[in-house]
């Protein structure tokens, strides 16, 4: 396998540290940074522009789907491995059409984490073997399920969301992102409108259903 630069975004140090050692002992791979948010793993992307970006899902600020649509978007060369607990259909149909080129769990062995690595930098999609087989297959040709109200939303309305149901005031959300507060009120607004949701409370709680935060934030 040609030398692979790797960064590591996830919000656990025991999951980077495990993920270090074993990146370690793969011969060609080497980690170049690593990051606990979706929204650092962006700008450490574009700074380094590695081979791969190695991504959990459930990160504050941003989370990992979220990251990885705009990481492919702006740069096409670096791929995209999600690593994380969640297996239902849901997160694994949102990561691949957000660009992601695998999907492992984290309890997978470490012969899964490189036979992933060396599939993705030969330009192969890779899921999880814990991903049953039928839905890859449906996932693939476009058979899953209907859009979900999520999905309707914009990827700024989504940060948006995310950071709302993390606490943070439309001061705080503003300088997050590097806008007015007028345009997160305007943002806000087009959010409640388009979810049928006319206040906060209920913007957190759909939030979390859609595990946009959850109250462990396990990934």
């Amino acid at each position: 396998m040609s030398p692979v630069r790797i960064v590591l975004a996830d919000d656990h140090a025991l999951i980077l540290g495990g993920l270090r050692a074993v990146l370690k002992e793969i011969e060609g791979v080497s980690v170049v940074a690593e990051v606990n948010n979706g929204r650092d793993a962006v700008a450490v992307a574009k700074a380094h522009e590695p081979n791969l970006m190695i991504m959990d899902i459930s990160m504050k600020e941003m989370n990992g789907i979220e990251a990885t649509a705009q990481i492919v978007a702006e740069l096409p060369a670096v791929k995209v491995l999600i690593l994380s607990m969640h297996t239902t259909e849901d997160f694994v149909r949102r990561a691949l059409k957000a660009g992601a080129m695998g999907y492992l769990v984290k309890d997978s062995a470490a012969l899964e984490l490189r036979a992933a690595i060396e599939a993705i930098m030969r330009g192969e999609h890779y899921i999880s073997s814990r991903v049953s087989g039928h839905l890859v297959s449906g996932l693939g040709h476009g058979d899953g399920p209907g859009k979900s109200s999520i999905d309707s939303l914009t990827s700024r309305q989504r940060e948006i969301l995310q950071l709302i149901a993390e606490g943070k005031s439309t001061k705080e959300i503003a300088f997050v992102l590097e806008v007015s507060v007028k345009t997160v009120e305007t943002h806000r607004a087009s959010l409640m409108d388009r979810l049928a949701i006319h206040d906060i409370a209920g913007l957190v709680l759909y939030a979390a259903r859609n595990r946009l935060v959850s109250i462990d934030t396990d990934g």
